[in-house]
C-alpha cells in the first residue's frame, strides 16, 4: 500500500465512512439471511426493493413522488438525529428526543388547528415546547444528578398521553375519527410553504421548505459545535464537568442549555412533519413515536457528525420506506426495522473497526520501515 493511500485511510472522516459502510453491508447481509429463512425464492427481490425503494417505481413521475415522500419523513428524522447528536457531543444521551418530538407535535398542531396560527409561529411554539421538556431533563441532571436516560424515558410516556389529551379538543380533533383535523382544509396558513419544491417532485404538495431547512440546520449545528467558543465550552463540559467548572465554565447552565437545544431540535422536527400535511396525529396511540428512537440509529450511523447524520438519516428512512414496499403476504415490512437495528448495533463496533484499520496501517508501515532499513544496511555493507 503506497504512502498516499495509507495517509488517506488514516483520516478520521474516511475511517468513519468506511466503518459506516461496513455496518450497512453487514446489516443488509443479515437482513437477506432472514428473508432467505422466511422464503428463499423471493429474498433477492425483497432485499433489492428495500435497497432501491423509490427507484423500483415504473415511471419517472411516480419515482419522484415517492422520493418526495421519503424526503418529507427524512426532515423530522434528521432533526431528531441532530437532537441526539448535539446532546451526545456534550456527554448527554438524549433518549427523551421522542418525548420532545411529541411536545413539538402537540404545540404545532394545537396552534395551527385551534388558533389558525401562521406556520412560522407554529414552528416557534414547537421549538419552545420541545425545549421546555429538554430543560426539565437538563435541570434534573444538573441539580439533582438524575440520569437523563431515566428522566427522558419517563417524560416520553408522560408527554405522549398529555399530547393525546391536548389534541382531543373539539377545535383540533376530527369528530368522526381518532385523528386530528385535516390541516390543509382547516388552516391553510399553518401549512409550511412549498417554495416550488412540490413541482420538482411531481406536484407532491407535502414536500415543503422543511427539507432544505433541516439540511441548513444540520450545517449550523456542525458550525456551532466545531467553530465557536460556545460549542467548545459545551463539549468541554461533556468531557469533564468538574474540569469545566474549574476553568470557569458554568457547567450546570451548559447541561441545561444543551438539553434545551436538543429538545428544540426534536420539537422542530415534529413540526416539520405535521405542518407539511403529510401526516395526522392519532389521539388514541399508545406507543411512543419511533422517530425519536430512529434518530439514535441515524446519529451513530452518521459517525456522531451533524453532516454525516444528513446522509445517515436519509438512508435509514430510505430503507424503512423500502421495507413497506415488499410483498407483505410473504415478508413482514418490519424487516427494514430489523436491518436498522442490526446496523445501529454494529455501530457500537465503529471504534473497533477504526482500531483494526489503524493497527493494519501501522503494521504495514512498520514492515515497510524495516525493509527500508534492511535495504539501506545492505548498501552500506
Amino acid at each position: 500500500m503506497d504512502k498516499t493511500k495509507e495517509s488517506f485511510l488514516k483520516k478520521p472522516a474516511v475511517q468513519t465512512i468506511l466503518s459506516s459502510l461496513i455496518c450497512i453491508l453487514l446489516g443488509f447481509l443479515i437482513g437477506w439471511i432472514v428473508l432467505m429463512l422466511i422464503n428463499a425464492e423471493g429474498a433477492g427481490s425483497a432485499i433489492r426493493t428495500i435497497f432501491l425503494n423509490w427507484m423500483t417505481r415504473p415511471t419517472a413521475p411516480a419515482r419522484l413522488k415517492v422520493l418526495g415522500n421519503t424526503l418529507v419523513k427524512t426532515a423530522p428524522l434528521l432533526m431528531c438525529a441532530l437532537s441526539i447528536c448535539f446532546c451526545y457531543k456534550v456527554g448527554l444521551f438524549n433518549i427523551g428526543a421522542a418525548g420532545q418530538y411529541e411536545a413539538g407535535a402537540a404545540a404545532a398542531l394545537y396552534a395551527a388547528l385551534a388558533w389558525h396560527a401562521n406556520w412560522f409561529v407554529c414552528l416557534i411554539l414547537a421549538m419552545l415546547a420541545g425545549a421546555l421538556l429538554g430543560v426539565i431533563t437538563g435541570a434534573l441532571k444538573a441539580y439533582r444528578n438524575v440520569n437523563e436516560v431515566i428522566s427522558g424515558i419517563m417524560l416520553n410516556w408522560i408527554t405522549l398521553y398529555f399530547a393525546n389529551m391536548i389534541l382531543t379538543a373539539d377545535a383540533v380533533k376530527d369528530s368522526a375519527s381518532p385523528y386530528t383535523k385535516d390541516l390543509v382544509a382547516t388552516s391553510p396558513g399553518s401549512v409550511l410553504p412549498n417554495a416550488g419544491l412540490d413541482k420538482l417532485f411531481s406536484n407532491n404538495a407535502t414536500v415543503t421548505i422543511a427539507v432544505p431547512l433541516a439540511i441548513i440546520i444540520a450545517i449550523l449545528v456542525w458550525v456551532v459545535l466545531n467553530k465557536t467558543k460556545f460549542g467548545y465550552e459545551l463539549i468541554a463540559t461533556g468531557y469533564n464537568k468538574d474540569a469545566a467548572k474549574y476553568a470557569g465554565m458554568k457547567e450546570k447552565q451548559n447541561i441545561i442549555v444543551t438539553m434545551a437545544i436538543g429538545g428544540a431540535l426534536a420539537g422542530l422536527g415534529a413540526a416539520f412533519l405535521f405542518l407539511s400535511g403529510y401526516q395526522k396525529w392519532s389521539t388514541t396511540q399508545t406507543s411512543v413515536p419511533g422517530m425519536g428512537f430512529n434518530g439514535i440509529a441515524a446519529t451513530f450511523l452518521g459517525g456522531l457528525n451533524p453532516i454525516g447524520t444528513i446522509f445517515a438519516s436519509y438512508f435509514i428512512q430510505h430503507i424503512t420506506d423500502g421495507g413497506a414496499l415488499i410483498d407483505k403476504s410473504i415478508y413482514p415490512s418490519q424487516i427494514s426495522d430489523l436491518m436498522s437495528s442490526v446496523i445501529i448495533y454494529l455501530c457500537g463496533f465503529v471504534l473497533f473497526f477504526k482500531y483494526t484499520m489503524n493497527k493494519s496501517i501501522a503494521a504495514r508501515e512498520e514492515k515497510k520501515l524495516q525493509a527500508e532499513k534492511k535495504e539501506e544496511g545492505g548498501k552500506n555493507a
